[in-house]
């Protein structure tokens, strides 16, 4: 019999005359390689989940005109679709544009923004509308809108437009959707260029007109009559918004122009997101008749950043803990083997079998051990994964293979860690003292 014969010999005949230790071992394996596969797929998978899931609650990240003439024109269409195909390259993207406008009701002024429907719908799926969503002649107003004008569904409002009012109308709606000093000063700061621009073109041509009349008195209720079709429900600074169609806010403004604030719901987080961004504003630096300035919504990205980041932490954590454990059950079990054969490894030293031979059998073992609990607790840990993240995010998650086979290596080479001290230990018996005790 040959030696590499002899050496599987008594490898077969040490895995499985001793039956009950070697499945203590490969349990340890098991529970150690589940618990590590499950929580790595599920921490792969949650920045993604919930990056898809935080898309539903809104935009984060927006555009707003850079320079003078951008300011008093908004953002055309051209430039809004290049924008788009930037940040669409190699991402999932939903995008709503915005066109706020300075009006009245009842002499006090309000904002009032034209929007495409369909888009903002599709971006806001978070607000709460009672009633329906603005169409032609027909307006949705904020929760605070419609309990200063004390008005419900299906209520009757006039609403007139006058140019000297045109405020601050972008800051309020700009602001709404950034929480962030810096974000909330620059979408202020592009709403105030386009007001002064508005108001000095209104000063240096004609008083806006509204139904073919000047409408410049500030106590004057006349102006367009619209039904109140829905009421939104926020929360946020939404709720102080009159939104209509785009074409309602065209006519009752005398003119068309671009959007002054365009929202993107972009399926990045993080650096990528500020990578975004960065090449947006560096594309406008080499257009400046096109320029406008993106940045993100500190709200959504912050909190999409510090829930996963807790997420995270919590994965290393846990997965320390199960790490030692894991070295602590495999080398008890290995250490319980090598006690019980004590008499055999003194014999075959006796014989004389070196400390190495003895030392590579046990290794072998102890991997051994450590690929079979590896391969079945990575089967356990992706069946609990897959359940975890259809119970929380309704989504199945798919096999990671990689992460597959990195946990079958690090279930290899935690048994055979483990098994270190005792077969140090083994390979210093005295066959001498051993064969006495016989």
């Amino acid at each position: 019999m040959t030696n590499r014969k002899m050496f599987f010999t008594m490898l077969w005949g040490a895995v499985f005359r001793r039956r009950s230790r070697a499945m203590m071992a490969v349990i340890a394996s098991l529970v150690g390689a589940a618990t590590l596969f499950c929580l790595a797929s599920v921490c792969v998978a949650v920045p993604q989940q919930m990056n898809e899931e935080m898309r539903a609650y809104g935009a984060n990240l927006i555009v707003t005109p850079a320079s003078a003439t951008g300011k008093s024109q908004g953002i055309d269409t051209a430039t809004v679709r290049n924008v788009t195909a930037l940040i669409g390259a190699g991402h999932s993207v939903k995008s709503a544009a915005y066109r706020y406008e300075s009006v009245r009701i009842n002499s006090a002024p309000y904002t009032i923004a034209g929007v495409d429907v369909k888009t903002v719908r599709a971006l806001n799926r978070h607000w709460n509308v009672t009633g329906d969503w603005p169409g032609s002649d027909n307006v949705m107003v904020g929760r605070d809108v419609a309990d200063a004008l004390g008005v419900k569904v299906g209520s009757r409002v006039t609403i007139g437009y006058r140019a000297a009012d045109a405020s601050a109308s972008a800051s309020s709606s700009a602001s709404a959707k950034s929480d962030s000093d810096e974000s909330t000063e620059t979408a202020e700061s592009s709403a105030q260029g386009t007001q002064s621009t508005q108001t000095t073109q209104g000063e240096q041509t004609t008083q806006a007109t509204e139904n073919g009349r000047v409408s410049s008195d500030i106590m004057d209720n006349n102006g367009t009559e619209f039904r109140i079709a829905g009421i939104v429900d926020t929360g946020g600074n939404e709720d102080s918004i009159i939104y209509a169609t785009t074409a309602d806010v065209a006519k009752l403004a005398g003119s068309k122009r671009g959007a002054d604030v365009v929202e993107y719901s972009v399926n990045a987080m993080g650096d990528e997101l500020n990578d975004i961004v960065n090449n947006i504003n560096r594309s406008a630096d080499k257009n400046p008749n096109s320029a406008v300035k993106a940045q993100t919504v500190i709200r959504i990205t912050s909190s999409d950043t510090r829930i996963i980041a807790m997420l995270q932490t919590l994965f290393w954590i846990v997965s320390l803990v199960v790490l030692v454990l894991t070295l602590v059950g495999v080398g008890t079990t290995i250490s319980s083997i090598v006690s019980q054969r004590r008499n055999e490894i003194g014999l075959r030293k006796a014989l004389g079998a070196d400390s190495r031979a003895i030392g590579v059998e046990f290794y072998v073992e102890s991997g051994i051990y450590g690929l079979i609990g590896g391969l079945l607790g990575t089967a356990i840990g992706y069946v609990l994964a897959r359940v975890l993240c259809s119970t929380v995010f309704g989504r199945a998650i798919g096999f990671d293979w990689l992460l597959g086979a990195g946990s079958l290596l690090l279930s290899v080479a935690i048994a055979v860690i483990a098994s270190i001290p005792p077969v140090r230990r083994a390979t210093r018996i005295d066959p001498a003292i051993v064969l006495r005790e016989e």
